[in-house]
């Protein structure tokens, strides 16, 4: 899938069929990489189903898939590893609307812990690495055919990080914040760091035709995006 929220969401989804489920549940709970002849005996199903649900399971990036040959014999005559199956390593969460707190966490412990070692202001430091994330985010966007004007770059970069852009007039405003939770009790603090992360958001994608401004209302992210002057 191209869109990463779209297999997050399937990934999740995958979990409701109830042996799919229990497949999984299974190897979470070993340490060990299990295969597939030992989902099927502890779990008591067939072979095929469980080399079915494990198959599934790794195709979505909930499993990892590893190769390890279990009689410890090596060289000429050792056989072929075993197709075994572990836990990924990845996590997978997904939020309806959507929301990043782990970018903000990162952000305010980084700035926080910088601070204690520099002497400098924690909140300039939360600014100065918001703006150098929105700029990484600009800068490592995916080329997608069809974005033939500035409005279009922007508005499908924005999407991808869950802000729900929509055009009124000439502005862009922000349907969804991903940090809403922070900004609803920590408004200054947390619309600031947004406003320089998507200050350089912009600058990464180098589209001078809009500039960030705070502009807070109930019920929407408090950044506009607005034509530069």
């Amino acid at each position: 899938m191209d869109d990463p929220r779209d297999a997050r969401i399937a990934a999740v989804a995958a979990l409701d069929e109830p042996t799919r489920r229990r497949v999984y549940d299974h190897i979470a709970r070993n340490s060990e990489p299990v295969s597939r002849d030992e989902a099927a005996a502890a779990l008591e199903i067939p072979r095929t189903t469980a080399a079915f649900h494990l198959e599934r399971l790794a195709d979505l990036g909930l499993l990892d898939v590893v190769f390890e040959r279990r009689t410890g014999r090596t060289g000429p005559g050792a056989g072929r590893p075993a197709k075994l199956y572990q836990r990924s390593k990845c996590e997978i969460d997904v939020s309806l609307p959507e929301r990043n707190y782990d970018a903000a966490g990162l952000l305010l412990a980084a700035a926080l812990q910088e601070a204690e070692q520099s002497g400098e202001s924690p909140r300039v430091l939360l600014h100065r690495r918001a703006y150098g994330l929105g700029r990484e985010f600009g800068e490592t966007a995916p080329p997608v055919s069809g974005d033939h004007d500035a409005q279009a770059t922007t508005l499908r970069v924005l999407e991808m990080h869950g802000y729900e852009p929509r055009v009124e007039g000439h502005d862009i405003v922000l349907l969804n914040c991903p940090f809403h939770v922070l900004a609803q009790e920590h408004p200054e603090l947390i619309c600031g760091m947004n406003l320089c992360l998507l200050g350089g958001l912009l600058d990464g994608l180098a589209i001078g035709e809009l500039t960030a401004h705070l502009d807070p209302a109930p019920a929407r992210c408090c950044v506009r995006l607005k034509p530069t002057a």
